[in-house]
Order: C-alpha cells, then sequence, then structure tokens
C-alpha cells in the first residue's frame, strides 16, 4: 500500500496522531481485518512497535480488535472516528476549561497574581510595550485590553476592520456601557451602514471618517494597541500590533483622534 506522505500529514494534523499511527491506522483502512504482523509489513512500522501502536489506536476508538485467534483488528468506519474525536476532543476542552475555573477558587491564582505585582513594580514605564504577530492574537490583546476599560474606549479602523471588531468586541460593549465607559469608534463607513449597526450604536458612538487611514485601539488614555501594516496587502497571519502602556502618548493620541473625528 502506498499512501502520499501529505495525505499521512493531513491525517497527523486533523486527528492528532502520530506517524506510526497514521501509518498503521491506512493501512488497517485498506485491508478492513488483518493482523499486527501483516500491518506493520503493510504500514513500515517496525514489529516491536506495533501492538503499542494498535492498543493506543483502541483505546481512541480508531480500531477493534476481533475475538479469535490469531489476533485480528477491525478498522472502524471514517465517519465513526470523526464522531468520537469529536467528542473526545470537546470533553478534553471541558474538563481543561473546569481546571481553569477551579484555579479560581485557589491560591495558585493569589500567588501568580502577587508575583506578577511586585514584578511590575521594577519595570520601567518604557519597558511596558511588546509586539504581538498574527490577527488572532491581536484580537486576543485587545479583547483584554478593552475589558478593562474604566473610562473610555476609541477605535480607528479601516473600511475591512470595522467588522471584524466590532464582531470581536461586541459582546463586551454592553458591559462597558453599563460602566459608563465612553465607546468611540471611526472608520471609513456610510451612514446607511452606520444605521444598520444598531446593536453597536446602542453602546458605542459611530462615526464615518474618510480622511484617518489608521488602525489602532487607545484605552482610557494609557494603554495603546496600534497596527503597523495595512490589512489590505497583508495576510492575517503576518499582521503585526504594537502595544504599549504609555499614558502621555496614549492621551496625547485619543485627544488628537477627538479633534480629527470632531472635524
Amino acid at each position: 500500500m502506498i499512501v502520499k506522505e501529505d495525505f499521512l500529514n493531513k491525517l497527523r494534523q486533523f486527528f492528532g496522531l502520530n506517524l506510526y499511527e497514521v501509518r498503521i491506522w491506512t493501512a488497517l483502512l485498506s485491508r478492513g481485518v488483518s493482523t499486527a504482523g501483516e500491518l506493520s509489513d503493510i504500514g513500515d512500522v517496525p514489529r516491536s512497535r506495533t501492538y503499542d501502536v494498535l492498543e493506543s489506536l483502541e483505546k481512541k476508538g480508531f480500531v477493534m480488535m476481533k475475538l479469535g485467534k490469531p489476533i485480528q483488528y477491525l478498522a472502524v468506519e471514517p465517519k465513526e472516528v470523526v464522531e468520537r474525536v469529536k467528542k473526545s476532543i470537546k470533553d478534553d476542552a471541558n474538563k481543561n476549561i473546569q481546571k481553569l475555573k477551579d484555579l479560581s477558587n485557589t491560591d495558585i491564582l493569589t500567588e501568580l497574581t502577587n508575583l506578577h505585582t511586585q514584578g511590575i513594580e521594577f519595570v520601567e514605564p518604557t519597558d511596558l510595550s511588546g509586539s504581538i504577530r498574527g490577527r488572532h492574537n491581536i484580537y486576543t490583546h485587545l479583547e483584554t485590553m478593552v475589558k478593562k476599560a474604566e473610562d473610555s474606549v476609541t477605535i480607528v479602523t479601516t473600511e475591512k476592520g470595522l467588522p471584524r471588531k466590532t464582531e470581536a468586541l461586541s459582546h463586551l460593549f454592553a458591559k462597558l456601557a453599563k460602566k459608563g465607559v465612553s465607546i468611540k469608534i471611526a472608520a471609513p463607513v456610510s451612514e446607511e451602514d452606520i444605521g444598520k449597526m444598531k446593536d453597536i450604536t446602542k453602546h458605542a458612538e459611530v462615526k464615518n471618517v474618510e480622511n484617518l487611514d489608521a488602525r489602532f485601539v487607545v484605552v482610557d488614555g494609557k494603554e495603546v494597541l496600534f497596527m503597523v501594516t495595512d490589512d489590505e496587502a497583508i495576510h492575517p497571519s503576518y499582521d503585526v500590533g504594537v502595544w504599549i502602556n504609555a499614558p502621555f502618548f496614549a492621551g496625547a493620541l485619543e485627544s488628537l483622534t477627538k479633534t480629527t473625528v470632531d472635524k
């Protein structure tokens, strides 16, 4: 049996298997029923490892051991395998989420917080900065910034960036508005489009700005996250953001933005 390496690599990626596991699994799929020795030869896996690999696949729900002698193995239907893997991933995710929830009620988080607080005291204000690569990571950090806002959030973005940011942050806007946080969004957007953003405009002031080609967010006039690339010309995975905690610069940028937007 000849299976292309790129196909095996895709299986490893989607199903979380190692190389020996995908080789034995695909070998068994090609036979339906087979012995460990046959699968070792077909899949080009050392015989000393084949039984361990089959045991692992059995535990994961990819194969079944057939009753009788010699010992043979049956391949589970791929559609059923997909469902089993999905269930396993969900179960593992729920367990890990619960562990992290339980962590909030322990002294571990308190100790970690104390370590961070004490460490920050020794950091120069100019050192409170960092670069973030990848749009997913940028938006994760952006959400962290925005949900801690106490006074104001100013968002300046592009026409394409507007729906991305509102989708990522809209679930926070109502909570911030209840706290009295002022939310202002500036982007190239028509009055008609603004009218369609009823859920957003309930909690945020959205303005059409054609003459401000930039991508940045200012929170409480203290923190700034700005993107250094043109989102029209860059793949999301290569997007780069720079975060700085600099009240003097952030306050000036926020004031400048308000002046420009209100013109």
